[in-house]
């Protein structure tokens, strides 16, 4: 996935997010209006209470436009991982707000229930409203969600089932209102609590999920499998531990260290970690950032390294070891392994000074003794190469 690819992407998720919202905010404007004006007119208190929850459609029609349009924009110094929280912080809004209006719309409905003289009589124009509110957000609510499973957006899914909620609040209210107008006069009132009560559910189920993935909840384990199963596919991999997963908005950032065999080269085990980044963000579509971490070793069951000499270090330790070896003081290249706590030396001398195999066990003998009274070293190994031209 190029930069140029993920930006376009991004841009495509907000231009699509942006016209299924704006749709909605038309339709929930024009709604809105209808249920307050004429249950109020209608004497329908169900009908006023579904045409606040429209209003509080609209409002989130609002927090999702701002949020798309935030989470679109590329990583920045102040956001290194981008901007897709913004459409979490939005869900939890929408959440938050189904919460609210729920809670009022139920206070005011018991209210009435205990005070008879107050409750309402609706007339046939509650019954008209009622029935076209339950169709146009039913189809919003399919539109909507069509488009978050395209995008896989919690946002709109959120905001899709907020338009579900008002379709189900307006069928209550359409049965409380026809009973009613049939004599019962606190089904109207019973009706505006159901569907309160039926808000504050879907606030919930809204809600929660998003403080989980504000709280850096990993993915599902479904998906951590295939994770896994695709990172012991790539060639050199032998083992995964620390496979750590977070949710940004639609999108999901994989963290694992990779287990490689301890004696390949720098080179090698980048190009390691580069084929397994390469290989979640093409086949597993929430993944948009991969941090792999190279272990020569299983750092959570073998020694540790820390503490050990760097270079330097172990270079001005061998210097007693080079003054005693003229030979080692040739040296071509020397490679240092960090494995079990110890640290391993591989020695490169030019191939010239090679005498014989007795010879050369005897030195890599003697240069094995010297780091073995220093401390905190490994084994020794000897090879011999043509001078590089």
């Amino acid at each position: 996935m190029t930069v140029e690819s993920g930006r376009n992407a991004a841009e495509q998720r907000r231009d699509q997010t942006q016209r299924v919202t704006l749709i909605g905010a038309v339709i929930n404007l024009l709604l809105a209006a209808a249920k307050v004006v004429v249950g109020w007119l209608a004497q329908s208190q169900a009908l006023v209470a579904d045409g606040i929850h429209s209003l509080s459609d609209l409002l989130s029609d609002g927090l999702v436009w701002f949020a798309s349009h935030h989470a679109a924009q590329e990583p920045d110094h102040d956001h290194p991982y981008g901007h897709g929280r913004f459409e979490t912080l939005a869900t939890l809004g929408l959440g938050l707000l189904l919460a609210l209006v729920a809670v009022g719309i139920v206070w005011d409905a018991v209210e009435r229930l205990f005070h008879p003289e107050e409750l309402l009589r609706p007339g046939y124009l509650a019954l008209v409203v009622a029935g076209i509110s339950i169709l146009s957000k039913e189809w919003l609510y399919h539109y909507t969600i069509v488009v978050s499973r395209r995008l896989k957006s919690e946002m709109l899914r959120a905001n899709a089932w907020h338009h579900r909620s008002d379709a189900i609040s307006s069928i209550v209210v359409l049965v409380g209102v026809a009973g009613t107008m049939a004599g019962l006069t606190y089904l109207d009132s019973i009706a505006a609590v159901l569907v309160g009560l039926m808000i504050l559910r879907i606030a919930w189920e809204l809600g929660w999920p998003a403080v989980q993935e504000l709280a850096d909840a990993g993915l599902e384990q479904e998906r951590l499998e295939k994770i896994r199963g695709l990172i012991l596919a790539v060639d050199g991999v032998q083992a995964i531990h620390m496979l750590r997963t977070r949710r940004m908005g639609g999108q999901a950032s994989v963290d694992v260290h990779v287990l490689v065999d301890p004696w390949v080269s720098v080179s090698e085990g980048h190009m390691i970690s580069q084929r397994v980044m390469d290989r979640l963000l093409e086949e597993v579509e929430e993944v948009m950032d991969v941090t792999v971490h190279i272990d020569p070793e299983d750092d959570e069951v073998a020694a540790p390294s820390r503490g050990l000499p760097l270079r330097q270090q172990v270079e001005r330790a061998l210097s007693h070891c080079w003054e005693r070896h003229p030979e080692a003081r040739r040296q071509q290249r020397m490679l240092l392994h960090y494995l079990d706590g110890r640290v391993h030396v591989d020695l490169v001398l030019p191939l010239d000074d090679f005498r014989s195999q007795e010879e050369s066990r005897r030195l890599e003998q003697s240069l094995q003794q010297c780091l073995d009274e220093l401390g905190g070293f490994g084994r020794l190994r000897l090879y011999y190469a043509l001078a590089p031209k």
